[in-house]
């Protein structure tokens, strides 16, 4: 009997939405009403305009937030896609720390667990790092289910998206804090039978289409 060939591995684009009025200033977190900074439009169109040289990518989907939305629709005008929404791509919920300002969250007693030990923290009122993690990933390989051997984008956050890639490099989520996810950059990962292939971390500029397993 002829051994089947693994089917190709599935290319996930990872975007970071673009600059707003708050980046870096507050954690924004799930409130509704935040929209793309004029940067931001402008780095969403870079990002689109990366992503229009590929020769093929099979579907957009975003975050049901307004600054996820604004990021994506410009990069399915693109591509020629509807983009989707999917609520497994949403940012963390910070529970009582939404709306926060950094500086303030920075002196409380609880930050040096959010960088140094996140696996064991949990935002007041709201999500752990752990159930974050469970939920990007979840959510990123049934999409990576729907569209095997394909090319996808998914346009995320910032923790989210650096929870995935911690995981993608099978790294304890301790380390996860590490990683730098800046605004509209484009992060690369394949997932095949045989695990997952870090392509990309945090690309702001450059070709996408070398981005594939060697």
């Amino acid at each position: 009997m002829a051994k089947r060939a693994a089917p190709p591995p599935t290319r996930v684009l990872f975007v970071r939405h673009g600059k707003t009025p708050t980046t870096g200033a507050v954690l924004p977190g799930r409130a509704p009403g935040l929209h793309l900074a004029d940067e931001g439009v402008r780095q969403a169109e870079a990002a689109a305009e990366r992503l229009a040289g590929l020769k093929k990518v099979d579907a957009v989907y975003a975050s049901p937030l307004e600054r996820t939305r604004e990021t994506a629709a410009p990069i399915g005008k693109a591509l020629g896609l509807r983009v989707k929404v999917d609520k497994g791509l949403l940012e963390a919920d910070f529970g009582e720390w939404t709306g926060a300002e950094l500086a303030a969250l920075r002196k409380l007693p609880e930050w040096k667990a959010v960088q140094g030990h996140p696996s064991g923290f949990r935002f007041p009122g709201g999500e752990s790092f752990a159930e974050m993690q469970a939920r990007i990933v979840g959510a990123t390989r049934r999409l990576v289910a729907a569209h095997q051997g394909g090319t996808i984008v998914l346009v995320s956050h910032a923790d989210p998206i650096k929870a995935v890639l911690n995981e993608a490099l099978g790294a304890h989520l301790d380390q996860f804090q590490r990683i730098v996810v800046s605004p509209c950059s484009i992060s690369a990962v394949a997932y095949g039978d045989l695990g997952t292939v870090v392509l990309a971390v945090n690309t702001t500029a450059g070709d996408l289409t070398g981005l594939v397993p060697s």
